[in-house]
């Protein structure tokens, strides 16, 4: 299985001005202040409180101008937000979809872009086209094309966007959409075992409250791969065999897996992990995650 899907699910906020990596750097959750043009970042931008408001996959397209990938819904509000705090700074936010066109290659279409010894989140810029390695779904290479609408499109065979989605899902990497805004800090969604949390940079919003999750041991839940034989919303309440007043956890992220019912990435409390568990009359079964959670910093 693989080839080239449109993606219509995602938007582009450009980030231009000498001072937009030092901006970022300043509101979000990874380092920009060393982000060179070989790398992307996985990032998110925080409520004061620490919870989630967006993800991005961010990266340079030259010195002065980086783009931030986010969910298309959520890309107003958090478009609004992040333009709050430049102030004085020499950058300027606008919404860029429009100017853009965005691919998700999976299998040889992915392969045929990636170096072979490559690593998740290493960029590379090819003629027009920014490509970033994403992480593999089920041992298939995964990568984000972008390039100036109105490009050539990248070679590969036509490939579902559900399919794209489902495969999102089996990487493991959630990406944040509005059921769900407001509703984790980082490490819920195993942020920092997947290169979206630098925990030697300097402050951001909600930098106090990742820290102390982070190394006072405070953090108790996690997010896992699950499968269910029926439909999943997203937002959903987790709950535990025996408990139908305490929910237990929340489905993040969910997409029909191609061999039938749903596959859902879910962020539970670690305790209720490895027992029973239902969304309403729907049981889920977790499934290995297809990555290591990092144990320490």
């Amino acid at each position: 299985m693989g080839g080239a899907a449109r993606l219509s699910h995602l938007g582009v906020i450009r980030v231009a001005g000498e001072d937009a990596a030092k901006f970022l750097h300043g509101q979000l959750t990874q380092d920009f202040a060393l982000l060179d043009m070989q790398h992307a970042r996985l990032a998110a931008h925080l409520s004061v409180k620490g919870r989630m408001l967006a993800s991005f996959i961010a990266f340079k397209r030259s010195d002065t101008e980086l783009l931030l990938v986010c969910a298309r819904e959520l890309l107003a509000p958090t478009l609004k937000r992040l333009s709050m705090f430049v102030m004085r700074s020499k950058a300027r936010l606008t919404d860029a979809t429009g100017d853009y066109a965005l691919y998700g290659l999976m299998g040889d279409a992915a392969r045929a872009v990636l170096p072979a010894d490559g690593a998740p989140w290493a960029k590379a810029d090819l003629g027009e086209a920014s490509v970033v390695q994403l992480y593999p779904a089920d041992g298939q290479p995964r990568a984000l094309w972008l390039a100036p609408a109105g490009a050539a499109a990248p070679q590969g065979a036509p490939l579902d966007e559900s399919l794209w989605l489902w495969s999102e899902v089996r990487s493991g990497v959630a990406t944040l959409t509005a059921p769900v805004a407001e509703a984790f800090v980082p490490q819920m969604l195993n942020y920092e075992s997947v290169g979206g949390v630098n925990f030697k940079k300097g402050c951001y919003p909600g930098q106090e409250v990742v820290a102390r999750s982070q190394f006072r041991g405070t953090l108790k839940r996690r997010t896992y791969l699950a499968h269910a034989r029926a439909d999943l919303t997203v937002g959903a309440e987790v709950f535990a065999e025996g408990d139908a007043e305490q929910p237990v956890g929340t489905v993040v992220q969910a997409a029909a897996a191609p061999g039938g019912g749903v596959d859902a990435l879910v962020s539970l409390q670690t305790a209720a992990a490895g027992g029973a568990l239902h969304v309403g009359a729907v049981p889920l079964t977790l499934q290995p995650l297809p990555y290591a959670l990092l144990e320490d910093i």
